[in-house]
Formats: structure tokens, sequence, C-alpha cells
């Protein structure tokens, strides 16, 4: 599922919020937030139209797969991306994802402490549980349950690349969709049903922490619905 190149209305639309310091937009799923080396569409290529007055495009302060739907942070000018950069980096921003699993836990909650290796040199990016990996613990919460599905909440208490994919595979339960640690199709449909659901920022000291939260994007809607979310 690729998706083209927003144009400047397209990704005006997406902007969920928008103060002096920063935007939080809504990542379609199915393109990069990067150029990659063979080009193509990626948000970046878009961010000028998100300027609002500033010199400068926005920044990003972190990443989304490719797949992966929802709240993406962007920093407005270099200092602001500096600030998010370090609380990304030690963990202070909370994010809740929302995901569509095959089969699923027999509990309701529970807390998954997997550490996390690279797969092999070949596929930088690819993870797999390494007992000398690097600790990783991932929150997870059932929203509801259908047949051989279930929908469950996931917050990365760490921020590992594919954390949340892995940690949910091996569990036993993957996530729908997912082509590289589940059973999803390498082309076509289902695509990844995994979605970024809510962050908390906490840019400020006296203030509260700034929680921006993304609607659920068309492809979640059968299978979420067929866990009795309400789309209401």
């Amino acid at each position: 599922m690729d998706t083209p190149q927003p144009t400047a209305e397209e990704i005006q639309a997406r902007v969920l919020h928008r103060d002096g310091l920063m935007l939080v937009i809504d990542k379609p799923a199915g393109i990069p937030v990067h150029r990659g080396p063979k080009g193509g569409a990626n948000l970046e290529a878009s961010f000028d139209a998100l300027r609002f007055g500033l010199p400068r495009p926005p920044v990003l302060a972190h990443r989304l797969d490719r797949d992966t739907s929802g709240c993406l942070v962007l920093g407005r000018h270099r200092k602001a991306t500096a600030s998010l950069g370090l609380l990304f980096k030690h963990n202070k921003i909370s994010k809740t994802y929302w995901a569509i699993v095959e089969g699923g836990p027999a509990e309701d909650e529970g807390t998954i402490d997997i550490p996390l290796g690279r797969l092999n040199a070949e596929r930088g990016w690819w993870q797999k549980p390494d007992p000398n990996g690097l600790p990783s613990t991932t929150r997870w919460k059932v929203l509801g349950r259908g047949q051989d599905l279930t929908w469950v909440a996931l917050e990365p208490v760490t921020g590992r690349t594919h954390q949340l994919r892995v940690h949910c595979a091996a569990m036993g339960w993957p996530i729908v969709g997912d082509n590289i640690y589940g059973n999803g199709p390498r082309f076509g449909e289902p695509s990844l049903h995994l979605h970024a659901r809510e962050i908390a920022i906490p840019l400020s000291k006296n203030k509260p922490p700034v929680v921006v939260t993304a609607p659920a994007p068309r492809h979640l809607h059968e299978r979420l619905a067929a866990c009795g979310w309400d789309e209401g």
C-alpha cells in the first residue's frame, strides 16, 4: 500500500496540533518519513507546506515506520527540535499505539520484557529477541476481542526500532499485516495494523503535557469494529 506524495493541502489537513515549538501530524500509512536511496514519495518532501510563517520547514523529532500511521512530532525550529529529541531519547514522552493482533493474550493486560538485538548486519533495522540485546519493555492492555483477533493498546516504555512488532510476534500474537515479523503479505492487503494513537509531550515543567490523539485510519476500521470498536 504505497501512499502518493501528499500535496500541501493534504499534509496541512493532517496537522493535529500546532504551537510555537512543534507540530504533531497524523502520518498516513504506506509512506516513509525520509527520502530513501531510491527516491520516491516521502513525508519530509511535503514539510515545506508546514512552515506556517517560519523561515524553515519543520524537522522530524522522531520516526515512525513506513507502514505505521498516527502521531508524528516535528520540531519547528532548531532549539525546539533539540529539546524534543532529548525528551524522546530519555523516554519522557509517553506514546500509546493501537494494534490489531492475530489471536491474542489470555490475560487483559501485562508487560513484555524481552531484550532486542539486530537480526543481522544485512538487515540493518530488523530486530530479534536477544538475551544479550538492549533492554526493551512494552506495556499492553486489551481493548477488545473478536474472532481470532484482539485489539490492544501498546505503550513502549523503551524506544527500540520495531519494538512493538517484535514484542507482539515473540508473544505469539503478531500484529495483523506485519510482513517482517508476522504473517503479513509481502504485497497487498492487509497492511500493517499499527497506529500511533496518542502522544503526551511534557514541553514545560509548569504545564501539563500536551496530549494529542490521532483518529483511527480507514484501513483499521474493519478489524477494529470486529473487536468491538465503535466508530461513533
